[in-house]
């Protein structure tokens, strides 16, 4: 069964090219960002961990621990990095898993239970391990997105969908299409208009059950 929204993620130790992590321990009382590839040394895979490291402020600001997982090895993790800092421009801080046992995509279900890396193994073996998953301080799953190999993930809205959470969870709001930080929220149908009132102050009633505030964060 396929992991689901406000299911708890797995829980894993794991060899890091920053040492041994126990999953839900590194996580502690942050949010965190897991985003996985098929393989070290490939290159739409290269421009998105340099995206990710370019945005190194942006994840602290929000409280926000980021990692990556590569079904490659530790030492192939360690001079890859080499490679993304030149094309990110930007330290490479985060640590990256080394999955080369697939258990990791194996406990998020990017990869079914029988597979196995093939000797002399392309990317195209783990092309399915290519998704963001955004995980709350409670450790469970807020939000996931898989991409093909030939699509560039756009770390932008990863942030901006991690904003969305942070805002919604936080301050018991809704967050309309093309949402970014600063502009109306929705306000739940399960509050009255008197508790909006009474919450939010002045809102707009755009449909009987889409009613609208400012941003309250």
């Amino acid at each position: 069964m396929g992991l689901r929204i406000n299911d708890t993620v797995p829980n894993f130790t794991a060899e890091t090219d920053h040492g041994t992590i126990q999953f839900h321990d590194w996580i502690g009382d942050s949010w965190a960002i897991l985003f996985s590839h098929p393989k070290d040394f490939t290159p739409v895979c290269t421009t998105e961990f340099g995206a990710v490291a370019q945005l190194a402020e942006e994840w602290e600001k929000r409280g926000t621990k980021v990692i990556g997982v590569s079904v490659d090895g530790v030492e192939d993790h360690k001079k890859w990095k080499g490679d993304i800092e030149k094309v990110g421009g930007a330290k490479a801080g985060f640590p990256i898993i080394a999955d080369d046992g697939l258990e990791v995509s194996k406990a998020f279900d990017m990869l079914p239970a029988e597979a196995y890396l093939p000797d002399g193994r392309t990317p195209a073996d783990s092309a399915t391990v290519r998704s963001v998953f955004i995980i709350g301080p409670d450790k469970q799953l807020k939000l996931s997105m898989t991409y093909p190999m030939t699509v560039g993930r756009n770390f932008a809205e990863v942030l901006r969908a991690l904003d969305g959470l942070q805002t919604s969870m936080g301050k018991g709001v809704a967050t309309p299409a093309n949402w970014n930080p600063g502009e109306d929220v929705i306000i739940p149908v399960t509050v009255s208009d008197e508790d909006a009132k009474a919450k939010f102050g002045e809102f707009t009633t755009v449909l009987p059950y889409l009613r609208t505030t400012k941003d309250p964060s």
